[in-house]
């Protein structure tokens, strides 16, 4: 356990706390990898997908029939193509994979349900190049991990094919705002609280019922959902989530596995360069994706 890494990046947090204004808010976590050189091997194409701005990553050893499509956190309020674009990066290496990540609207210029059309279109665009939906992953961190199984109930409900596997990192499923480690673990969360949630919630519904499957996925139908991967740190306060999504996927016969990493903190996969668990939490999202992509089309 990397406690003196943890412990500077909790006070580098703490230095610059979270300001008022919309344009800085956003300015604040593109800067959290604004420092992060990627790899002299990995390439960085942008493109359109289907109209939505998007960015291709990857190197010589990624396998080109095998993507990852990632959708950022941010809370639907922030995050870019800057800021998680090493963390994109980093899993694509680890996976073996390219990398597609989206820059999909954000409220409250574009409420919902426009971040969920722009990941439509995403996976729409990777169908029309050719990618079988067997060597997609479809990932998402925060409100990414919460769009990203929207994503897969709107493409059941389309008459599209899901996936092969979803991997979800710190995930918001729930709007409604319920979970009990919203309180529980206030204290200790650097990054989130109950108050900043229900902004962001109300910014993003703009009066949608918090209720509704494609917002809040962790009360839809599950069933018939590819294999998942969820993994959450003990010090968030989206914890519960987490576990509730996981019950949830279980009971409705889904494969999932829920990795509950002990101490990290909200989407601490941002850390990597300088956490050790943040790159752990990696190379198990790679070995993941790897695992199911490798194994495509078998039951």
């Amino acid at each position: 356990m990397s406690i003196a890494e943890l412990d500077r990046i909790r006070a580098r947090l703490a230095a610059r706390p979270r300001p008022a204004d919309l344009a800085a808010r956003r300015e604040r976590l593109d800067s959290l990898g604004a420092d992060d050189v990627l790899p002299a091997d990995v390439t960085v194409e942008r493109v359109a997908a289907r109209g939505v701005p998007a960015e291709w990553t990857g190197t010589d050893a990624a396998d080109p029939a095998r993507v990852i499509l990632f959708l950022h956190g941010g809370g639907y309020m922030a995050g870019s193509l800057a800021s998680h674009r090493h963390v994109v990066a980093r899993a694509g290496r680890e996976a073996g994979a390219r990398t597609l990540a989206l820059a999909y609207r954000l409220a409250p210029e574009h409420p919902f349900p426009a971040a969920l059309e722009d990941a439509l279109a995403g996976y729409r665009f990777l169908l029309d190049q050719g990618v079988a939906p067997e060597r997609i992953a479809l990932a998402g961190e925060s409100a990414g991990g919460g769009l990203a199984l929207a994503t897969v109930l709107s493409l059941r409900q389309a008459g599209l094919p899901p996936p092969r596997c979803l991997w979800l990192a710190s995930p918001w499923v729930d709007l409604t705002l319920a979970g009990a480690t919203l309180d529980s673990k206030a204290a200790v969360d650097p990054l989130l609280s109950r108050a900043y949630l229900a902004e962001l919630a109300a910014a993003y519904l703009a009066g949608a019922d918090p209720r509704s499957s494609l917002v809040s996925p962790v009360g839809g139908d599950l069933a018939g959902l590819p294999p998942m991967l969820i993994q959450v740190g003990s010090a968030e306060i989206l914890l519960d989530d987490a576990v509730r999504l996981a019950a949830s996927a279980g009971a409705a016969d889904v494969p999932v596995t829920l990795r509950v990493w002990p101490h990290m903190i909200h989407a601490w996969h941002l850390f990597h360069p300088e956490l050790e668990e943040g790159r752990a939490a990696l190379r198990e999202a790679g070995s993941f994706i790897r695992s199911h992509l490798d194994g495509a089309g078998s039951p």
